[in-house]
């Protein structure tokens, strides 16, 4: 499945005004964007390095789980980009680890207005995250 089809899952089941996938890359502990809904703003091949937070990377790339930020304050507290991130309309997040096997492969990051997702609405995306292994597994290989 493409991860263009994982987007229209995700807007379906969802809702959604920003929606990047990041591949991880171990050996250099950096995320690199492989799908973007605004490549203009965020575009594919774009990294992440040192302004992502090192309680984000644990949670959700050493423990593979999800991170919820509901509201701006949680968006800004995280993230170097808050503002690119209003200025699209967003103030709700939503990331989620794609893994196979023993293996995280890249997070699902899923954003919408403030207040827009809930507990139900991390649940979806964990359910959807599998939908995107097969094209992490090409780009990681």
């Amino acid at each position: 499945m493409s991860l263009s089809t994982v987007e229209e899952r995700v807007r379906a089941e969802l809702g959604v005004r920003l929606f990047t996938v990041l591949a991880w890359l171990p050996e250099r502990r950096a995320l690199r964007r492989v799908h973007s809904s605004h490549p203009a703003e965020y575009p594919v091949g774009g990294e992440k390095t040192v302004e992502v937070a090192a309680g984000w990377l644990d949670r959700c790339i050493t423990a593979r789980q999800p991170y919820f930020g509901p509201d701006r304050a949680a968006v800004r507290e995280i993230f170097a980009d808050h503002e690119l991130i209003e200025s699209l309309g967003c103030g709700s997040i939503i990331n989620v680890p794609v893994v196979s096997g023993d293996r995280t492969l890249g997070v699902l990051n899923i954003l919408d207005a403030e207040g827009a997702y809930d507990e139900k609405s991390i649940a979806a995306a964990e359910s959807l995250a599998p939908l995107a292994v097969p094209a992490l597994l090409e780009v990681t290989r």
